[in-house]
């Protein structure tokens, strides 16, 4: 692969605790088990260094311990870091529960690497062969968008990959139009459909969980099966997903086999515990036999 998978989102580090049910207002419940993990754009990222791509992750990451996680992580997975750490204070944290069905559910504190300041991305530029990631949640940080939404015009012939996510409700609208104007590839849950315009864009990949994906594009409307397997945590399926289309369109995979590639990657994330769970390419292979 010739061309990075640059990600412009935010990597957090994930508390993973696993519940019967969620706690009821006032109430309580016992996890049965609990985990510190690197999540948010972390998932997407691993999914495509897993699956061979070049990653280079352009957002922020801060100070203390679990900055280091975060960054010892990316090392590991062989992702390249665009800036150094940032002073704007330690790594935000993601309370992530997780019912015994393998549902989940969020509560998100924010912290350095939701303070992108002006003109952070401006040393970075991306080439006809790049995918760049863009989430929603950089939408909700105010600064963060502001940045985001100065360099998009200069992605020049990079493939603009925009996944809105479980918040694209509360994206502004403003902010929201005006990324969508350069994007190439929506990709995102079949709720999320429901709220985000998607009449303009060029290609819109709705996936559908264990039915598979929807692929809308040049006037058609194609599902592409999914996988039957066991679920025992979908934390992070959507992300494997992500990562895995992009890295096949960067291999030059045609855009209907990068999406059953992505179905299976997300299928073989959701029997796995944790949030970065998506397989080696070489495990998608087999899979896939």
């Amino acid at each position: 692969m010739t061309g990075r998978l640059i990600h412009t989102g935010q990597v957090v580090l994930d508390l993973v605790m696993r519940v019967p049910e969620l706690p009821v207002p006032g109430g309580d419940v016992m996890a049965s088990s609990m985990d510190f993990l690197p999540g948010g754009g972390f998932n997407v990222m691993a999914a495509a260094a897993r699956a061979g791509a070049n990653v280079l992750y352009a957002g922020l990451h801060g100070t203390g311990g679990f900055a280091d996680l975060v960054r010892a992580a990316m090392t590991a997975e062989g992702i390249t870091l665009a800036h150094a750490p940032s002073a704007e204070g330690g790594t935000g944290i993601v309370v992530a529960m997780v019912r015994d069905d393998g549902e989940r559910t969020f509560v998100t504190g924010p912290g350095a690497e939701g303070r992108m300041p002006p003109g952070l991305l401006d040393a970075i530029t991306p080439t006809g062969q790049d995918v760049v990631y863009v989430t929603g949640y950089s939408l909700l940080h105010e600064t963060n968008a502001k940045a985001l939404l100065e360099w998009l015009p200069r992605t020049g012939e990079a493939t603009v990959l925009f996944d809105p996510g479980p918040l694209a409700g509360k994206i502004p609208a403003a902010e929201l139009a005006a990324v969508l104007a350069h994007v190439d590839i929506l990709s995102c849950s079949a709720t999320e459909a429901k709220i985000v315009e998607t009449s303009d864009v060029e290609v819109l990949i709705v996936r559908e969980g264990s039915a598979g994906c929807r692929v809308v594009h040049g006037g058609h409307n194609v599902t592409v099966p999914g996988f039957p397997v066991t679920t025992v945590d979908t934390n992070g399926a959507g992300d494997a997903h992500c990562g895995v289309l992009a890295a096949e369109l960067m291999a030059g995979t045609g855009l209907l086999e990068a999406a059953r590639r992505a179905n299976a990657a997300a299928a073989i994330a959701v029997t796995r515990h944790g949030p970065a769970t998506s397989p080696t390419r070489s495990e998608l292979d087999a899979f896939l036999g």
